[in-house]
């Protein structure tokens, strides 16, 4: 097919209809938001890095030991279900202070069964010998090191892929995403338009739990007989009960989280939980929180999650969260609205009660909602969040920084004087040097850079000024290119050979050595983008492709021309 140089030129023709038709939407003015490209240029863009168009930096670091902490909560659970099982007389099953888990029992009479229960279904965990109270025995176990070790290390990783995922729903366009050490992780997001939108959205664990409410407690209402302090009062909200039958649930309010939970503290009964509410005061647009109490046993939790979208209540034109459990979820969602129907079943994410619908029937399918004070990007936030999972360790922030533009437009402005000043002076060196034919090895350069942004623009690359100097040596290296086929073309005719044959015989000799100094820088480029990260990684992919389209413009573009002059026009004496 090459041998044709006919089917040649389309090739090579199609390549730079390509490669424009990338890049041009990179050269046109970007959309405003809400619009949308249309057309033939609606392909990607190049985009700037956070070096070239600012952005925000953000250093986090994952709580291991809240993640310790939370592995050892489950583990108590299960335990306890383990003991019922095995019919188990027990007082209580509690984690401790950070990681142990605290086994108090009646007497030691089933201590070697409870030994082999833990060393056949929890050998993560390391049971103490049982310390001798007066009435009752306390059992201390403890998580293994290595198990201990491999739960923080599994949650710094979960968190770098949660978070990522976040942000790759989010929209922005290729953040930067690394771990550096052991416990924190580095964030970049060149461009960001809404700074503190993302940071809410990347360190929200988005803990999703459903929770019975205890509407049958009278504690409120005692509390409520009371003097209550000033900026809590005590409301009621009509309900409907198990039986249909309108009902008043007390609930206190406050316009401050903190006064409500210093109030009720040391006053609500163990086995129940208090959490609380937003809404917004219509008339002093404020935010007002209130109490629900709530049974502490989660009866369903959102790792049973599939999905989870933003619809639109056709009635009162509010957004809300359509949720979608797995299999199993569904299953179980199944049996407990079926259970606990004619009670509120909360809808809990991060300790705040977003809902709580009564449950009127048996809900099939493994389909829910979340109702709250949303707005569109809020409810987007959500599903986002819900959909990319939650966090396994609460993230806590460092360091944040918004990097300005001013330093990246500098440098573009630098880097392309450079260029500019640099490529006039060898384009004008190769045209006074090698004559017409430097002339066509400047046109193969100039092609040489457009294939390279054309190719940046199809994968919706990010440039970077480590980048920049990865186009900088390809340029480079595709000037070495071409002298070398000049120059023994130029051997060639020195010995009287025809331009047909010098042609011929200067692009075969050059060809060795072309290809053993670009394959080389190749490996090269394909080792750092393995394992380099960041701007490593931007200099390796620009070099990378760079030398494939220096080769591309080189070998054919060149070689198409001087076949077409010496077979079509038969050039007698090449201008070299």
């Amino acid at each position: 097919m090459f041998k044709n140089l006919r089917w040649r030129a389309i090739f090579i023709g199609a390549v730079i209809i390509i490669a424009f038709v990338y890049l041009i939407p990179s050269l046109l003015p970007e959309v405003s938001e809400g619009e949308e490209e249309k057309g033939i240029f609606s392909a990607g863009r190049i985009r700037l890095g956070l070096d070239l168009q600012g952005g925000m930096h953000l250093v986090l670091e994952a709580d291991t030991k809240k993640a310790v902490e939370i592995a050892a909560e489950r583990l108590a659970e299960d335990l306890k279900r383990a003991l019922k099982n095995e019919d188990i007389d027990f007082i209580q099953v509690a984690r401790e202070d950070g990681s142990d888990i605290q086994l108090t029992l009646y007497n030691d009479r089933q201590l070697d069964q409870i030994q082999d229960i833990i060393n056949s279904d929890f050998p993560i965990l390391e049971m103490a010998p049982p310390k001798r109270g007066e009435r009752e025995i306390a059992v201390s176990l403890k998580l293994t090191s290595n198990e201990k070790s491999f739960v923080e290390e599994f949650a710094v990783r979960q968190c770098l892929e949660t978070i990522r995922n976040r942000i790759d729903q989010f929209g922005v366009t290729e953040p930067s995403i690394q771990r550096q050490g052991g416990e924190r992780i580095i964030i970049q997001l060149p461009g960001i338009a809404d700074p503190q939108r993302a940071i809410e959205l990347i360190g929200k664990t988005a803990q999703l739990e459903f929770k019975l409410v205890d509407d049958e407690s009278e504690i409120l209402t005692e509390l409520g007989e009371e003097e209550l302090p000033e900026g809590i009062t005590l409301s009621y909200e009509a309900i409907e009960d198990k039986t249909g039958n309108r009902a008043s649930v007390p609930y206190l309010r406050s316009n401050r989280e903190g006064k409500l939970k210093e109030f009720l503290e040391g006053k609500i009964p163990e086995d129940i939980e208090v959490l609380f509410g937003e809404s917004t005061d219509p008339q002093t647009g404020s935010t007002v929180y209130r109490t629900y109490l709530l049974k502490k046993q989660t009866v369903l939790a959102g790792d049973t999650l599939k999905d989870a979208r933003v619809r639109i209540d056709t009635q009162f034109n509010q957004p809300y969260v359509a949720i979608r459990f797995n299999s199993r979820g569904g299953k179980i969602f199944e049996e407990m609205t079926d259970v606990h129907t004619g009670e509120r079943l909360a809808i809990v994410l991060d300790n705040t009660v977003y809902s709580a619908p009564r449950i009127k029937q048996k809900i099939s399918g493994g389909n829910a909602i979340i109702e709250g004070n949303f707005t569109t990007d809020s409810a987007s936030d959500l599903a986002i969040v819900l959909r990319a999972g939650a966090l396994p360790a609460p993230v806590k922030i460092l360091e944040k920084r918004n990097v300005g533009p001013s330093l990246g437009k500098d440098s573009i402005q630098k880097g392309l004087n450079s260029i500019l000043i640099g490529g006039l002076l060898v384009i004008g060196f190769i045209i006074i040097y090698y004559k017409l034919s430097g002339l066509l090895a400047d046109f193969a350069i100039l092609l040489n850079v457009i294939l390279i942004l054309g190719a940046l623009a199809a994968f919706e690359a990010t440039l970077t000024l480590p980048g920049i100097a990865g186009i900088v040596l390809t340029i480079g290296m595709a000037v070495d290119a071409n002298v070398l086929i000049l120059e023994r073309i130029r051997e060639e005719l020195r010995v009287g050979k025809t331009p047909r044959a010098a042609i011929d015989a200067g692009y075969s000799k050059a060809l060795l050595t072309i290809l053993d100094a670009n394959i080389t820088t190749l490996m090269a480029g394909i080792i750092l983008f393995q394992f380099g990260t960041g701007p490593v990684k931007g200099f390796a992919v620009t070099l990378s492709i760079g030398i494939v389209s220096s080769l591309f413009s080189a070998l054919l573009v060149t070689r198409l021309v001087y076949d077409y002059i010496t077979t079509t026009r038969r050039v007698r004496r090449l201008s070299i």
